[in-house]
Parts: structure tokens; C-alpha cells; sequence
């Protein structure tokens, strides 16, 4: 027989703002769930990130169905969990615990959350030249996920070159030679100028990061833009991209098909992707549609 109690967590730094707790607890209430979603923030605690290992002892001894993991946690955490699903293991990352029979397994739903986005939102768009900027914990994930849509060749560009290389050989050895290369930022002019588009994946645009993360002058009208930041729904960058008529996707969809791909990990059950999809928009301010 299905429960219809759940106890879920957010482990991470600076987490207050979250919207996951809203997400998820308005989806479980419309299919009549009890279910408390509570934020485990390691600077309110005053804790190093690699207590994760006690806090996810901790909530699986009492009682939590499953966490989710945010920075700057979703390595750490691994060699402190019994089984990965093959996607996190690829990966190399984990946003999403599920306790079950006492074991705790690893997921990553930024994967399949950007994948869903992105397949959405940006549905014809070319797929030969992606410039992917940013190559951490989210441009891990965003990555994987470009790839996986189809796209013939990513350059990552991070301004720390060692993370931009690791994971491009990464990406390399997940999907073959040649699929991946990296750059570091002094290439972007050269770069966009041949890219069908580019996935930005760094906090620039964020609310405490306001700004461009590179000069506007290197947008054109035939480059696709996809953000991975969602608060705000429009950053600068996109609003300057579609001023210049260029295809762009907000950070929105990806926050909300990760909470339903981990909302289904929770509970077993199947949840409204639309209407969580219409809460981002509410939560975090109006969805742009894509253009």
C-alpha cells in the first residue's frame, strides 16, 4: 500500500532562498500528501560541507524518505551513499538521495531536468556548435544533458581552466571522442561567433550576482540562449538576447522538472509536470515563453 506521509530535505549553503520546499509541498498537497519538505542549510548550522556525511546518517536515521542535494554537497556526498543510479554515477554528482531499505541511492535530476527544459523550450533549435559556459556542479549536468539531446560538439569555457579540461574528458569518455573540447573566456568572441548557441551556466544573472557574464556585444541574432539560472526568471543576459531576437530558454523548466523527477524518486508517485511548471512561474515570477 502507497504512503501518504513523506519527510524530505534540501542539504546545502545559503539555501533560505529555495524554492524546492514550495514545489514539492504544493504538488504532495493537490494529491492529498502529508509531506514536509524541510531546508538543512550547513551555514545556519555553522557546519564544513563535508558534514553531509553525518546529516545524511542523521536524516536516515530519523525517518526521511530522501534529501536533495545542492551545492556545495553533490560530490561530497557520494562516497558517503551506497548506490548510484548510472546516471550520477556518470556523472560524478548527486542532487537527489532516496532512502530505501536502509541504503541510500544517489540520482541527479539536473540531468533529465535540463534535458526536459531544454527539449520543451528549444525544441528545433541547431545543435552542431554548443558553447557551454561554466563547468561546475550545474555545467556538469547541463552538459551531460546537450549531449545527450544530440548535440555534435560542446566547448566548455570556465574561467578555471583544470575544471573546464576535466570536464571536457569526462564528456569525452561518456560520449565519445571529439564530442567535448574546452576554452577558457579570452576565446568566447571567437567561439560564438560560429555557435548555434550557448548554455550559460555560471551565478551571473542570479539576484547576488547581478550582470552579463560576458560582453553583450558577442550575442547575435542566430545564436540560441539557455539559462540555468531561475531567480530571476529573467536575467540580464536574456533580456539582452531577446532584444536582439535571439531563441532563448529561462532557467524555469529545468527548476521544475528536476523537482518532478525527484518528487517521483520521493513518492512512486506520477506528478503534474504542468502544474509545477505553472508554480515556478508563480513562485519565481512570470515564465517568459520561449521566442
Amino acid at each position: 500500500m502507497a504512503k501518504d506521509s513523506y519527510l524530505v530535505g534540501l542539504i546545502g549553503a545559503g539555501i533560505g532562498p529555495s524554492l524546492s520546499p514550495a514545489l514539492h509541498e504544493r504538488e504532495a498537497d493537490r494529491q492529498g500528501l502529508r509531506y514536509v519538505y524541510r531546508l538543512i542549510d550547513i551555514d545556519t548550522l555553522g557546519v564544513p560541507p563535508q558534514a553531509v556525511a553525518d546529516l545524511v546518517r542523521s536524516a536516515r536515521d530519523l525517518g526521511y524518505d530522501g534529501l536533495n542535494i545542492t551545492h556545495p554537497c553533490k560530490q561530497l556526498v557520494i562516497e558517503h551513499l551506497d548506490a548510484l543510479s548510472a546516471q550520477a554515477e556518470a556523472l560524478g554528482a548527486v542532487n537527489t538521495v532516496v532512502f530505501e531499505d536502509g541504503r541510500a541511492v544517489g540520482h541527479n535530476t539536473d540531468v533529465t531536468g535540463f534535458a526536459a527544459s531544454f527539449a520543451r523550450g528549444l525544441p528545433d533549435v541547431p545543435l552542431e556548435r554548443v558553447v557551454q559556459l561554466g563547468a561546475g556542479g550545474a555545467g556538469a549536468a547541463v552538459a551531460h544533458a546537450t549531449l545527450t539531446l544530440g548535440a555534435e560538439r560542446v566547448t566548455v569555457v570556465d574561467a578555471l581552466a583544470d575544471r573546464a579540461a576535466d570536464l571536457a574528458a569526462s564528456l569525452n569518455r561518456h560520449f565519445g571522442e571529439g564530442r567535448a573540447a574546452h576554452a577558457t573566456p579570452d576565446r568566447l568572441p571567437d567561439l560564438l561567433a560560429d555557435a548555434d548557441g550557448i548554455v550559460h551556466a555560471t551565478p551571473t544573472g542570479m539576484a547576488a550576482h547581478p550582470g552579463l557574464p560576458f560582453p553583450a556585444r558577442l550575442l547575435h541574432p542566430e545564436l540560441w540562449v539557455a539559462e540555468v539560472v531561475y531567480r530571476p526568471l529573467e536575467t540580464e543576459l536574456l533580456r539582452t538576447a531577446r532584444a536582439l531576437g535571439c531563441a532563448t530558454l529561462d532557467g524555469g523548466g529545468m527548476a521544475a522538472f528536476q523537482a518532478v523527477d525527484a518528487f517521483r524518486l520521493f513518492t512512486g508517485r506520477e506528478p503534474d509536470a504542468a502544474r509545477m511548471l505553472a508554480d515556478i512561474g508563480e513562485l519565481a515570477g512570470a515564465v517568459s515563453a520561449p521566442k
